[in-house]
């Protein structure tokens, strides 16, 4: 039997408080990290092919999901990449907003991956905005096959994922996730109605969780940056 086509590498890059929330008790998404975790941000982007998240993240006011300006452009072309990077935004029932400005202010190709119960007039109000709107699974995005048709038809070969919480479980659980960049900060948020890195449906035994192995740690002001790898995941 041949094997499944490949599938891009992906990281995941977020920055939690020292409990783990990326959110107030109030569920209102923060910025926790610094300057220097904003810079780590666009330095990862500066090496993919794509930048993927989830609708709720997009949709959100001034995220275009851009490679940062002039400096990282220039980066992405030393490293032989296009000049911009691919958005792709994942919207189950295509809620995604047509007038978001990831798609009003953002450049460079965007692609909104869909499930096919999604309902075709928000496809067809998503289409006028996006480059590309594809239909992966029946209920919820399949996002195996979504990632398998970005490495074949687009070329993407390396692919960060920035949340929010929801994208990151599911991926986790697909095990599509390769690598985990966490940016701890030294703030503590506590409530349980906080919102953590990754939230979803979870898992239920312990004996399924993630296995995870710290590869690097820099600490840089009062931050630590941490990247893990994902001992389990499917290629």
């Amino acid at each position: 039997m041949p094997s499944p086509p490949p599938r891009p590498f992906v990281l995941l890059n977020m920055a939690m408080s020292a409990d783990g929330k990326i959110a107030t008790a109030n569920r209102r998404i923060e910025t926790f990290g610094s300057s220097l975790d904003h810079a780590h941000l666009l330095d990862l982007r500066a090496t993919a092919d794509a930048v993927i998240c989830g609708a709720r993240t997009a949709g959100q006011k001034g995220i275009t999901l851009d490679p940062g300006g002039a400096q990282f452009q220039r980066r992405r072309l030393r490293r032989g990449l296009e000049e911009f990077h691919y958005r792709v935004v994942v919207s189950g029932s295509a809620s995604l907003d047509p007038d978001a400005d990831l798609f009003r202010c953002g450049k460079g190709p965007s692609i909104v991956l869909v499930s096919r119960s999604a309902p075709p007039r928000r496809i067809r109000n998503l289409r006028q905005a996006a480059n590309e709107v594809r239909a992966f699974g029946n209920t919820e995005v399949d996002l195996r096959e979504a990632l398998r048709w970005l490495r074949r038809e687009h070329g993407i070969r390396r692919l960060v994922c920035e949340g929010g919480p929801e994208l990151n479980d599911a991926l986790l659980r697909a095990h599509l996730i390769d690598e985990i960049h966490l940016t701890w900060c030294p703030k503590v948020v506590g409530g349980q109605d906080a919102l953590t890195w990754v939230e979803g449906t979870g898992l239920q035994r312990l004996a399924d969780a993630h296995l995870v192995t710290l590869q690097r740690r820099r600490q840089a002001g009062h931050e630590s940056f941490l990247v893990f790898r994902v001992s389990n995941a499917l290629r």
